[in-house]
């Protein structure tokens, strides 16, 4: 993982644990930037001649990369601006299950609509209480965090699988923004019809982008009403013919933004991706076991099998001050303080941050 850290120079003097707050950027994916920026710069002809292609190229790249297809992707600015254009679509008054507490932008766009929303709860019980709360409501739509904000409780992929088999009827929208980018993820193998995701986290792509992926029977069931030249192949073809996922992306898309994306999804490829999700895992796993093993963790989480790389700690006065004083990069959520474990961490990383709260 050495050579990985040398692409992050954030790391050099400081124990970086707030990925799910903000992922970093490698250097190879910011010389990218730098030279498009100067294209547009000083070959403008050249740099709008290329515009298209790396919109094309990022949208394959994601296709291979999370087992879906160009023609069920749309590059979207944020998880946030995704999911509001999905719900105009969905049928009004209908009942929509939310996670109490669940991120602010999965569940405000829903609640600021007319739906009949209802919740269920997150601790160690997740699926149970999901599986619950729908057999006895029959929501017509599910929306949720892969991943929590606050606790890090990833929700149980082969749960999903089976109630979703159950309950072909209701529609499975999953913000992935905590989740892609820290282990292998097949989107038509999921239950999930609908995958949202910002890409400034766990797939350090910066700012501004994010994608939509949807399948057929997600399409079947909300309408578009989003277009703009951009959702047009070309000048000839007129509103009534636009390519459905394209209804998604109305406007000129930054092919900056996006291409980081792809940039950043192959610089992972370069280091293997394999590698990297290993890594994320061993430090996660030993991460749960040290925190948990000074009382630092919720029972929600200790009781759980499989968790994410989030974690939540108890919050004594001045700790937070103190890991800043030390270097260590974190941030203050829910009444304690998160820390997140990416690719680029190391067991170092994890000792230190072990050893100032022993202290």
């Amino acid at each position: 993982m050495k050579e990985i850290r040398k692409e992050f120079p954030a790391l050099a003097d400081s124990v970086y644990l707030n990925t799910a707050a903000n992922g970093l950027l490698p250097q190879s994916v910011y010389e990218w930037r730098r030279q498009q920026d100067e294209e547009l710069l000083n070959k403008p002809d050249k740099f709008r001649m290329q515009h298209k292609k790396i919109i094309h190229q990022t949208k394959q790249l994601l296709a291979d990369f999370f087992d879906s297809q160009i023609s069920d992707i749309a590059m979207v600015p944020n998880f946030s601006h995704g999911i509001n254009m999905v719900l105009e679509g969905v049928e009004k008054g209908v009942k929509v299950l939310l996670l109490k507490e669940d991120y602010p932008s999965v569940n405000w766009p829903v609640e600021n609509r007319d739906f009949e929303v209802i919740y269920t709860h997150i601790d160690e019980n997740l699926e149970s209480n999901i599986l619950q709360t729908i057999e006895k409501h029959r929501p017509s739509v599910f929306l949720f965090s892969m991943v929590q904000w606050l606790s890090g409780i990833k929700i149980d992929f082969e749960f999903l699988r089976k109630i979703k088999s159950e309950f072909p009827d209701i529609l499975f929208i999953g913000d992935g923004t905590q989740y892609l980018g820290t282990e292998k993820f097949s989107f038509q193998k999921s239950a999930l019809d609908i995958m949202a995701c910002s890409g400034y986290k766990w797939l350090t792509a910066g700012f501004g982008n994010g994608f939509l992926m949807m399948k057929e029977n997600a399409k079947q069931k909300i309408r578009t009403f989003t277009a703009g030249f951009n959702s047009a192949p070309d000048f000839e073809t007129g509103l009534e013919a636009l390519p459905y996922i394209k209804h998604f992306e109305p406007g000129h898309l930054d092919s900056l933004s996006y291409g980081s994306i792809a940039q950043s999804i192959s610089f992972v490829q370069k280091q293997g991706v394999e590698k990297c999700y290993t890594n994320i895992l061993q430090l996660s796993t030993k991460a749960k076991t040290e925190l948990a093993a000074l009382g630092l963790l919720k029972k929600e989480v200790v009781n759980r099998v499989n968790h994410s790389s989030i974690f939540n700690i108890k919050a004594e006065e001045g700790l937070f001050e103190k890991l800043n004083q030390n270097k260590i990069s974190t941030s203050p959520r829910g009444g304690g303080i998160r820390l997140s474990f990416h690719y680029y961490n190391d067991e170092n990383d994890l000792d230190k941050l072990i050893e100032v709260l022993k202290k």
